[in-house]
């Protein structure tokens, strides 16, 4: 069995993965900002579950919960990214503060964990990094910019991990699941901004307003989308990217045939700017 190391454990898929890991077997180092929280689902606290309070912001707690997990299980097999929190607003109404601290989390947060145990993956010459990206993280709309460029910042640092470890006996999958049926759109995991431009209103109304309806809605059932992202790990060959919910499979497949249509219209462009004959 496998030595899980998971962030954002406390609730959604974090959770949902936590628990059915612990089912098959597998031993569970779940790291949240507050572990009482992991608990409280675990009243008779497993042997396989370590749970930790561990703030993705916070490299040394990081480390600290590594040193932990590795004291109590020897090794870490597969590290879930899984901490993060949605924003919704216009990329202009955005302030600063708010981007930076999204950043800080959704990008800056994996970094830290990962420079916290890729050392461990790297010395065994084995393991699985599951980086949790969205739909957004692929193709983003109006009203979503922000947190679609976190995720999009995640999937291109994740595309260039897959290179460097695949050498080193490590695989990356980035996740991408759609709207899943967990407390993602409340206000305990998305932060809205207010509109405050008028002009963005026509763009930007119709996000916020379907939105506002959506939760409770979604089409994504977290069961389903944890036992495909746990069987993943135990694939032969597992996918760079992993899609999740017909929501995501639509929104990629549009973005796709988009891109495919332009390259087509351009092409001619794109070659007119090669040195010719040097």
């Amino acid at each position: 069995m496998s030595v899980w190391f998971v962030t954002g454990a406390s609730r959604g898929l974090g959770a949902e993965l936590t628990k059915q890991a612990l089912a098959r077997g597998h031993q569970v180092i779940a790291t949240a900002r507050d572990a009482a929280a992991v608990l409280k689902a675990y009243p008779q606290q497993p042997a396989g579950l370590l749970a930790l309070d561990a703030d993705v912001t916070a490299p040394e707690q990081l480390a600290a919960a590594v040193a932990a997990g590795l004291a109590r299980f020897g090794r870490i097999d597969v590290v879930v990214n899984n901490a993060g929190y949605g924003l919704l607003g216009a990329v202009e109404e955005v302030p600063d503060a708010a981007a930076r601290a999204l950043f800080d989390v959704n990008l800056f947060g994996v970094l830290n964990t990962l420079r916290a145990t890729l050392p461990t993956l790297r010395a065994q010459r084995s393991g699985h990094v599951l980086n949790i990206s969205s739909g957004g993280g692929f193709a983003t709309a109006p009203a979503i910019g922000l947190y679609g460029a976190s995720k999009f910042a995640l999937e291109g640092i994740s595309e260039a991990l897959h290179g460097e470890l695949a050498p080193l006996g490590v695989r990356v999958t980035i996740v991408e699941p759609g709207g899943l049926r967990t407390d993602f759109l409340s206000s305990s995991s998305l932060w809205t901004e207010p509109a405050s431009i008028a002009d963005y209103a026509e763009g930007t109304a119709p996000v916020r307003e379907a939105l506002a309806h959506y939760d409770g809605r979604q089409p994504g059932d977290p069961v389903k989308a944890a036992k495909a992202v746990i069987d993943v790990t135990e694939a032969a060959e597992p996918p760079l990217r992993l899609q999740l919910g017909s929501d995501t499979l639509e929104r990629v497949e549009a973005k796709l045939a988009l891109v495919r249509r332009e390259l087509d219209q351009w092409r001619e462009v794109a070659l007119s700017t090669d040195i010719q004959g040097g």
